[in-house]
């Protein structure tokens, strides 16, 4: 049996998009996440849009945490919002890190990326920022 979301450890997706083959990255958040008490789901490598989508749906997950380093960010980071739209899911918390510039985290944010981490962000920060959108979007479930 489910446990209510509200109740359960957050649950989420750390997703590797594209032809972006570099997973050192996501498999230290994924360790992390584990490690702060997140059940972690991994795509594994070169996943598209729709199957980051699939994957949140089928799993019922809080947040979609996406990790690209080869400068497809722009494209690939609002197809996987609008993929997840389309799929009816509100509910979700999506963030997105690697080698992106900061003069491309605005038009992020605009598409729907809650946040935008780069290199050398500190994991309690991520974590912290996860924990407390996750937090934020159960309380509005609630009401």
């Amino acid at each position: 049996m489910r446990q209510k979301a509200s109740s359960r450890n957050i649950k989420i997706l750390v997703a590797k998009l594209g032809l972006d083959g570099h997973d050192r990255g996501a498999l230290v958040l994924c360790r992390a996440f584990r490690d702060a008490g997140m059940e972690v789901i991994y795509s594994g490598l070169f996943a598209t849009p729709e199957r980051i989508a699939q994957i949140a749906e089928d799993e019922d997950v809080d947040a979609i945490a996406m990790s690209l380093l080869n400068g497809a960010h722009g494209t690939l980071f609002p197809r996987v919002v609008k993929a997840v739209k389309k799929k009816g899911i509100k509910d979700v918390l999506i963030v997105g890190g690697g080698v992106i510039p900061e003069v491309d985290h605005k038009q992020l944010t605009k598409a729907g990326i809650s946040h935008v981490f780069g290199p050398g962000t500190p994991l309690p920060a991520i974590i912290d920022h996860i924990t407390s959108g996750v937090a934020k979007l159960r309380n509005i479930k609630k009401h």
